[in-house]
């Protein structure tokens, strides 16, 4: 979420979360830790306090009375101790109680600890809300008064900026493509086109915003860049009636983006679009994926020249050319927060189209951008769900319904034969047959492999 954030955290010493006036930890009750054999959480608190008796104090009792769910509390304290004493004490404990050495890469006992299936401490999530709300106060709703959780919030790491630090960008202007003459051919943008609506939005401005919140079409929808795993998925905002006002947590779910509600604070899945932790857990909120191609300033302003685009005028002062925005993360295969989970069918950051449909349960799918590549017409199913992918020239891929046709090869414009040599017209929202039957888009969008597989680790791979 930060360029060269490991940097940061490495060298940043944070503000300390409050420590308890009075009595040593000890003095502390915490009944329902108590319950437990759970070391109370004001013990850990002390911790991460500014006064250093107190702090080693609390780590002796800590030690003395180890409890399994205790790992996870010291470790998300290792970048909030303020005292290098303290930091060397608790790190000595932890590699203690773990087994693993830290040597400066903090992701070993994160993996460590997602590898354990053990209960995490009764107050576990007051501890995240009190260990990060001398950052931003704010950070306090996603946890106060254990919050319901679809999600491991052991999993949920800050990501080294305050709430909407990331700035969305809310209606932005949008100009003529003839008027964005800064934009290069093989410039990537994200194209956009609802109810006749046609939009660019250039990855070399989303990646300093990460989302933005535009009316297309005359709908109310929410792009959302997860920069982190590659992914952009275009959201309806609006459930039952309700519009979904979005933002940007501060906080990630196994490397990827957590997005929040303005009205009640909840933390929101980006690739499923649904609440993962706070009051709108199990009300059956889920926000409807739509279309979006991943693909070149040129091909798209070619096959759209009446397109509109995201102008550099967004109010907001960045380095808006083409690469300035993490460049560094883009050129390797690390990953600046570590998964549970690696798999190593494909490279972490190789490129896959991802496909989850709402009509079907449990059933993912990701195929290698590479292996598409190489076969403009692709067909295959999901679930009960035929479709096929029209992959152009330039690499963007475009998914549709088949239903029961089968298509053998397309002019890389607008025409699309099927096995009988028929002749069918594409456009964005659907496949046009000759006879008057129409198969229409179906909602994918491009991703990073490591990200697909962390959210969704039982996907299907073609590759």
């Amino acid at each position: 979420m930060l360029v060269c954030l490991a940097f940061v955290l490495a060298c940043t010493t944070f503000p300390a979360a409050a420590a308890p006036a009075g009595d040593p930890p000890a003095q502390v009750p915490a009944a329902a830790a108590q319950r437990k054999g759970a070391v109370p959480l004001e013990v850990f608190i002390t911790v991460a306090g500014d006064d250093e008796a107190r702090a080693l104090a609390a780590l002796t009792r800590i030690e003395a009375n180890w409890h399994a769910s205790s790992a996870a509390m010291l470790i998300e304290m290792v970048h909030r101790v303020p005292s290098r004493r303290v930091l060397a004490r608790l790190v000595a404990q932890i590699e203690k109680f773990t087994g693993r050495s830290f040597d400066g890469d903090i992701d070993v006992w994160y993996e460590w600890l997602w590898s354990m299936d053990r209960p995490p401490h009764p107050d576990y999530a007051e501890f995240k809300a009190r260990l990060y709300e001398p950052i931003d106060p704010r950070f306090r709703e996603y946890f106060a008064g254990r919050p319901a959780a679809l999600i491991r919030l052991d999993e949920i790491r800050w990501g080294g900026v305050h709430r909407d630090g990331i700035p969305p960008l809310k209606n932005p202007n949008m100009i003529a493509a003839r008027d964005a003459g800064w934009l290069q051919d093989d410039n990537i943008v994200f194209g956009v086109a609802i109810n006749g609506d046609v939009r660019a939005y250039p990855k070399r401005i989303l990646a300093w915003h990460e989302m933005f919140k535009d009316r297309i079409g005359g709908r109310e929808l929410a792009g959302v860049y997860c920069t982190l795993c590659g992914a952009l998925v275009l959201y309806d905002a609006s459930v039952g009636g309700v519009q979904h006002e979005l933002g940007t947590s501060g906080f990630l779910y196994r490397s990827n983006k957590l997005m929040y509600d303005h009205a009640t604070k909840s933390l929101w899945s980006t690739l499923t679009g649904s609440p993962v932790v706070g009051p709108l857990v199990g009300k059956g909120i889920e926000l409807k994926a739509l279309y979006v191609v991943t693909t070149t300033w040129k091909e798209w302003r070619t096959r759209h020249p009446e397109t509109q685009v995201l102008s550099l005028d967004t109010g907001h002062r960045r380095d808006y050319s083409e690469g300035a925005a993490y460049s560094d993360y883009f050129a390797t295969q690390r990953l600046m927060f570590s998964v549970p989970r690696h798999d190593a069918r494909l490279p972490n950051k190789a490129e896959v189209l991802a496909l989850r449909l709402p009509q079907v349960q449990r059933e993912t799918l990701a195929i290698s951008a590479d292996f598409l590549a190489t076969r403009p017409v692709y067909q295959t199913r999901l679930g009960g769900v035929n479709m096929v992918v029209l992959t152009d020239a330039s690499g963007a891929n475009r998914v549709y319904e088949s239903r029961e046709f089968g298509f053998t090869s397309w002019d890389n414009a607008a025409t699309v034969r099927d096995s009988l040599g028929r002749a069918w017209q594409m456009d964005e929202s659907r496949l046009s047959g000759p006879n008057g039957e129409t198969l229409n888009r179906l909602p994918a969008h491009r991703a990073f492999w490591f990200g697909w597989h962390a959210a969704f680790p039982d996907t299907r791979l073609v590759k």
